[in-house]
């Protein structure tokens, strides 16, 4: 895995794009934190996007929480 900060990443984009590649993977950096990694295609694990997965509910016995927040705001406690 190749890390390389952002200006030099735009500087030898050709050259680093030749080692991706050949299978390398690069990091680029931004200010010392990664920002984004290039891959090669099919290298990746693509997973479902998290808008599209089934979100896990939640509930509780008794009423409805909305309700009991408003009950409790109403009544000032």
């Amino acid at each position: 895995m190749i890390t390389v900060n952002f200006t030099e990443f735009r500087k030898r984009a050709s050259e680093l794009f030749s080692e991706v590649e050949n299978g390398e993977s690069i990091v680029v950096t931004r200010h010392g934190k990664p920002i984004a990694e290039v891959i090669g295609p099919g290298t990746a694990t693509v997973s479902e996007p998290s808008w599209k997965r089934p979100i896990n509910r939640i509930s509780i016995p008794g009423g409805e929480i909305s309700r009991t927040i408003i009950e409790e705001r109403e009544s000032g406690r």
